[in-house]
């Protein structure tokens, strides 16, 4: 373990976790482990400690201990050190494995890149996994908001996240139009005057790694299918293409654990093989209807990165919103846990936003640390406390004979519901 950092001070006490295999992400993991968190931008200040009680309390109702390390990246960094992501920041994370963070800003239009995609680039944090599953007491939009418990798998390196794209007017669009219209032959397809170009990179090599998460997941956690995501109707050489890798990754990888759909009624009559998980794919849009009207026909879905962003926020609408949506970035032996909504930044500081999304996307990381028993009692422990009604502004203001609760005093109330239950 490193004896320090210039910005950043491990904790004296814990001990680091070890990865004993990076390919299958397992882990050596101590009773009192040392994890970084970085609360965040906006309201990162509040639903970070908020995360951090409700954690602490699941951990040590199972007799273990947490030993936080806080780390720097956003306006905390800026302030403390007149940067956006400190390299200590990043290399901490590297070296402790396991780490949670709140929301970071990322403008729109202007100013530095996404902080978040950054992190995930400079630590190779491949897959976005976000579960989605319905909680009691949660108001939703939907009728039988319980028929969705879908896990996302989302590419998170390439696709838009790849970033290549030249701005309107610059000398680089300017080259990039003469190459394609000249050179490649396609001098009817865009239309005259100011343009942006951008490129789509989607590669067999990230596809694959990312698809081979999605059905190990189901494997392990006794999923029935695996939904590979796409446009490939319209887009046949990146997104088509991350079909076909995805079924060979399923054909060639897995034996009888996986079988195709088309395989499945070619030879079985719609039959599968007992625990065989069964690969299918749908294209986006028609997705996008699917996990309305047939929410309980799908567990794991596998998509690039966009229809991951789409689809994923989509599936969190039925569950009452991206307030409650939790979140993980996974790489091989690295883990970062975080939730989906952003940060909010006109209710920073107030101690009043839900922190309900921190807290379930730190559950996935006590999943990730194999303390599944710690995990359950957080899930039991906030469903009990929203469904009697304790709840933050966001929920109290959708239900009657709510009590409202402050950020903290949430997170206080489930923490003592843990303590309660174990």
């Amino acid at each position: 373990m490193a004896s320090g950092y210039d910005r950043v001070e491990v904790p004296e006490d814990g001990a680091p976790i070890e990865v004993v295999d990076p390919a299958t992400d397992e882990l050596d993991v101590p009773d009192n482990p040392i994890i970084p968190i970085i609360y965040g931008d906006g309201i990162g200040s509040d639903v970070g400690p908020a995360a951090q009680t409700v954690l602490q309390a699941a951990a040590e109702a199972t007799g273990r201990k947490i030993h936080w390390m806080r780390l720097y990246a956003g306006e905390s960094a800026r302030e403390k050190y007149d940067e956006n992501l400190p390299a200590d920041t990043v290399e901490a994370m590297n070296e402790f494995t396991v780490s949670i963070k709140g929301p970071l800003t990322t403008p729109v239009g202007a100013g530095f890149r996404s902080l978040n995609v950054a992190l995930r680039k400079k630590l190779d944090l491949y897959t976005n996994m976000r579960p989605t599953f319905h909680l009691d007491g949660v108001p939703s939009p939907v009728s039988r908001p319980e028929q969705m418990d879908m896990v996302t798998f989302r590419e998170n390196t390439e696709d838009v996240y790849a970033g290549i794209e030249w701005e309107s007017g610059s000398e680089g669009v300017k080259k990039v139009r003469e190459f394609v219209e000249s050179e490649m032959g396609y001098d009817d397809t865009m239309h005259d005057g100011p343009i942006g170009i951008g490129i789509k990179p989607i590669s067999e090599f990230g596809t694959k790694r990312l698809v081979r998460k999605a059905i190990d997941y189901a494997l392990e956690h006794d999923r029935d299918s695996v939904t590979l995501v796409h446009k490939g109707n319209i887009m046949k050489f990146t997104e088509g293409a991350f079909r076909d890798w995805g079924y060979e990754v399923a054909e060639e990888e897995y034996g009888d654990e996986v079988i195709t759909e088309d395989t499945l009624w070619e030879e079985r009559d719609g039959e599968p093989p007992e625990d065989a998980v069964v690969v299918n794919d749908r294209i986006a849009d028609n997705m996008l209807q699917q996990v309305l009207t047939r929410t309980s026909q799908y567990d794991v879905l596998a998509l690039p990165n966009l229809n991951g962003d789409y689809l994923s926020d989509a599936c969190g609408a039925q569950i009452g919103g991206l307030g409650i949506a939790p979140g993980a970035n996974i790489g091989d032996g690295l883990f970062l846990a975080e939730p989906v909504h952003g940060s909010a930044p006109k209710y920073a500081g107030q101690d009043k936003v839900n922190p309900s999304a921190m807290i379930l996307s730190g559950r996935i990381m006590l999943e990730y640390l194999g303390w599944h028993d710690a995990a359950e009692l957080v899930r039991d422990a906030l469903e009990e406390t929203i469904s009697a009604k304790q709840v933050t502004y966001d929920i109290e203001r959708q239900i009657s004979g709510g009590t409202k609760l402050s950020t903290s005093d949430f997170a206080g109330k489930v923490a003592e519901t843990i303590h309660d239950l174990a």
